[in-house]
């Protein structure tokens, strides 16, 4: 059996002969690309340069998509003889063209916002503009991403007859104002809607910290539909993008970091306060939590058995406040406790139990 009656069109192995041409072909043209993309890899190490490192990044896997698009488009020559077989493959061949190159732009776009992204550093606690950025790139880094995504599929459609109206309707301006008024009826895109407002009006960034049902936590991640807040525990809590917009919730660091914290105490009316504000002073001043502002204590109510005392100290943001009200609470409890015991309140009348006498 020679070659050309194998290739021959009435040949009942020429497809079984072009399938595995086109496999063999495609295997070392992918061993050649990867060969290739390694070197230049090495050559990043060595230079790094990070304009090498965004370029390989885009194409590493776009690459392979493009090398299979074209053969396919070549091998789809060799079956002109079966006119229905050479469409479906020159149609397989187009798409796979149309939405490589538009996975290409996206995986562009996310490399470019990540560069950018890594510009601002959100470790320094006085970190606002940088949220104020990186708040609003994310936002429009997932706009970008759907819109390109949503062009190019349309122009996918248009390749194909019988859905060729539908990929031009998705395009015309007509056709996109309708399909926005559509969905602006929708819960979901209501929710888009709500994810661009929030990008620009901005009532809460990345890396707020804030409190909502009645959880404490850090706004980790803020996608068109959702915002992720992390909980101090390590917990995520979940939470519809347009509830920032609809419901109250307490932001720490809406316009600075800074914070005051409190420590409330409750003791008898015996206890002198002009000791246990000494005592505050020498426990806060070389403290690393304390931002050096404010640092008092005041008698903000009183009761018939007991005082109430509000301890105010002052750090740089919410997670040293929060490590420095721990140790105030401590370290005064155990100073009233050493200098002055039984001066906490106590219920009066209170059984051993703990529980108050009926009648109280």
């Amino acid at each position: 059996m020679n070659f050309n009656h194998i290739t021959s069109p009435g040949s009942p192995f020429r497809y079984i002969f072009i399938a595995l041409l086109f496999i063999v072909l495609f295997i070392v043209l992918v061993m050649i690309y990867n060969y290739i993309i390694k070197k230049w890899q090495l050559h990043t190490r060595k230079s790094k340069s990070p304009v090498d490192n965004f370029i390989i990044r885009i194409i590493r896997v776009s690459g392979i998509w493009v090398i299979f698009a074209i053969l396919l488009h070549i091998f789809s020559s060799y079956l002109k003889e079966d006119a229905r077989t050479f469409a479906v493959f020159e149609q397989i061949s187009r798409i796979l063209l149309i939405l490589t190159v538009g996975w290409l732009i996206i995986q562009v776009i996310r490399a470019l916002f990540h560069f950018w992204q890594n510009k601002f550093d959100i470790a320094n606690p006085h970190n606002l503009e940088a949220r104020k950025r990186l708040t609003q790139m994310s936002m429009i880094e997932r706009i970008a991403v759907i819109i390109v995504a949503f062009v190019f599929i349309s122009i996918a459609l248009m390749t194909i007859d019988s859905v060729r109206q539908l990929g031009v309707s998705l395009l015309a301006s007509a056709g996109v104002a309708g399909i926005i008024v559509g969905f602006a009826a929708q819960r979901s895109f209501g929710q888009v809607f709500s994810g661009i407002q929030i990008a620009f009006t901005q009532p809460v960034r990345l890396d707020d910290v804030v409190v909502i049902e009645g959880e404490w936590g850090r706004i980790e991640e803020i996608n068109i539909t959702y915002a992720v807040v992390k909980i101090w525990d390590e917990r995520r809590l979940i939470v519809p993008i347009d509830y920032f917009l609809n419901k109250p919730i307490q932001n720490w660091t809406r316009s600075t970091s800074n914070i005051l914290g409190t420590v409330m105490l409750y003791v008898s009316y015996d206890l002198p306060l002009e000791p246990l504000r000494g005592e505050l002073a020498r426990l806060v001043k070389d403290n690393p939590n304390w931002d050096g502002r404010v640092q008092n204590i005041q008698v903000t109510d009183s009761k018939e058995w007991y005082k109430e005392l509000r301890v105010l100290v002052s750090s740089s943001d919410s997670s040293k406040n929060w490590d420095l009200r721990v140790e105030i609470r401590e370290k005064l409890i155990d100073f009233i406790n050493t200098n002055y015991p039984g001066s906490f309140a106590k219920i009066h009348g209170a059984n051993p139990g703990g529980h108050s006498l009926k009648g109280e």
